[in-house]
């Protein structure tokens, strides 16, 4: 079981190396780097980052009436309450 369900809430985030994992309800974010290396540490890394992706594909897979594209709603703007 991976670290975290995708596309189940939009609280979980989890770190690779540099690379940042967010869970959302309509996608999963992934930003930053990671260096896998030849070595036990990288072996782990990658296995790691795959079960999240596995986990993410087959939750597509699964998923009824997965529309072609979605479009994602402009998020409302605030004031900066720090000015």
């Amino acid at each position: 079981m991976p670290d975290m369900e995708p596309f189940k809430n939009e609280t979980e985030s989890i770190t690779l190396g540099q690379l940042t994992i967010e869970n959302r309800l309509d996608q999963v974010e992934l930003y930053g780097s990671l260096s896998i290396t030849r070595d036990q540490a990288g072996l782990a890394l990658a296995l790691k980052l795959k079960s999240v992706l596995d986990a993410a594909i087959d939750h597509l897979q699964h998923a009824s009436n997965l529309p072609t594209h979605i479009t994602f709603q402009p998020t409302d703007k605030i004031d900066n309450p720090f000015k």
